[in-house]
Parts: structure tokens; C-alpha cells; sequence
């Protein structure tokens, strides 16, 4: 069985579960449940052509990560973005935990994953190009910000602490639902520190690679901060 959801398609192979999640949480990343609006579980059942029962576990789920919230007789809706001191909240929990997770797997990383890490950066660089070029760009866009998620990911699974990981990953989940504010110059310099912090792990430098982490991620919040302004102006 196939599931998709717009141009997201998600192998028969994977359990059901995990993959109506998976297309339940696209609908949310890109907004086709836009922020503070019903999320039908009858609805989303028919859309995705599933029946509710793993829907409602999908909702369970995302509800216990904050990207939905369930209100006693009204069911569930879409979590709001987070306002402007939601997000430096948001960047000061990464920048408490991301650093000290890529500091950990400087020493942790084995070769095969430090190789899938390159293989992300340039699939990142290639997406970024697209962008700049194709006819989709907000589609080249999506994809260029599912390898950036996937990077971290990486990186905080192998940081030796699968709670640490965990907390990262809901952490990530939030972050990108500001990719709706993409602006030309992002995946450049995304794609630049994300190298950086690469260059370091592949050196086993824990102080260089916690650093550049860091760099990253204030990077990251200073960018989300800048086209949050200019769409608010």
C-alpha cells in the first residue's frame, strides 16, 4: 500500500502507522493544515484513504510533540505558530541541546555515517541549486529543508543518548514549519554551515564541532527572525 499526500509518497513497506504519521505530519509542515485550523480525523481518513483508527493515533502522537492540540468535544487543530518569544524559546532549547549532541557524536560517528552525512550535504547543495534555477522552487525548497532535518537527525541519533536524540527531533519538528518563509540566500549559507559542522566531525574535533553547531543554529534563528519581520512589515 502506497499513501500519499500531494507529491509525498511514502513506501508500502514501512508499518501503516508510521506512515500515515509521516504524511499526517507533511500536511502540517507544509501547511495544507494551516496553523490553528480543524484537523479532521474523518477528513484526513479520506484524504490520505485510510481509515481513522491510524489517523487518531497519528494525532495522539503529534499531540504529545506539540504540533496539534485536542480540545475536549472539538477534536484536534493544527498548533499556531510560535510567536516571537515562542521562537527564541524554540533556539534557546536547540542551542542548550544540539551542541553538546554533535559534541558527543564527534566521538561517536562511524565511518558509514559520517559518509551518509556527506551524502545529505550534497543532496542539500543540489537542492539548493534548484532553487535558484528550477520552475518549483518552493518544491525544491521542501526538499532542501527534509535533508536539513534529516542531518540533524543523523547527528543526534549518534550522539550515545537516544532521550538527548528524541528531545532534538520534536525540537526540529518546529523549526520547520517556518519553511513557508523561505528566502533566496538561505540555502547557501545553510548549506555552508552545515559543511562546517561536517569538516569538524570528520576531524573527531568535539570543541570545533560544537561550535560550528552553534554558529549554525544562532545563524538559523537570526534568518527564521529576519523573514518572520519582513512578512509581518
Amino acid at each position: 500500500m502506497t499513501i500519499h499526500s500531494g507529491e509525498r509518497f511514502l513506501p508500502a513497506r514501512r508499518a501503516l502507522a508510521d506512515d500515515v504519521y509521516d504524511a499526517v505530519l507533511g500536511l502540517l509542515m507544509d501547511q495544507v493544515i494551516e496553523p490553528g485550523s480543524r484537523a479532521s480525523i474523518d477528513g484526513i481518513a479520506r484524504q490520505l484513504n485510510v481509515s481513522p483508527t491510524p489517523v487518531r493515533e497519528a494525532l495522539a502522537r503529534l499531540e504529545s510533540e506539540g504540533l496539534v492540540v485536542k480540545q475536549a468535544l472539538k477534536g484536534y487543530t493544527a498548533a499556531a505558530l510560535l510567536d516571537e518569544d515562542g521562537l527564541r524559546q524554540l533556539f534557546e532549547m536547540r542551542r542548550l541541546l544540539e551542541p553538546y549532541a554533535t559534541r558527543r557524536a564527534a566521538t561517536e560517528l562511524d565511518g558509514g555515517t559520517l559518509d551518509r552525512l556527506g551524502e545529505v550535504c550534497d543532496a542539500m547543495q543540489r537542492s539548493g541549486r534548484a532553487t535558484q534555477s528550477g520552475d518549483d522552487r518552493f518544491e525544491d525548497y521542501k526538499e532542501f529543508a527534509e535533508q536539513d532535518a534529516e542531518f540533524h537527525r543523523l547527528i543526534a541519533q549518534h550522539s550515545g543518548n537516544a532521550l538527548l536524540g528524541d528531545a532534538i527531533a520534536r525540537l526540529r519538528a518546529h523549526t520547520h514549519q517556518y519553511r513557508i518563509y523561505f528566502r533566496h540566500g538561505v540555502v547557501d549559507e545553510t548549506s555552508e554551515e552545515h559543511l562546517a559542522v561536517l569538516e569538524a566531525l570528520r576531524a573527531n574535533d568535539a570543541d570545533r564541532a560544537d561550535r560550528a553547531m552553534r554558529d549554525h543554529i544562532d545563524r538559523s534563528y537570526a534568518r527564521i527572525s529576519a523573514s518572520l519581520s519582513e512578512n509581518a512589515g
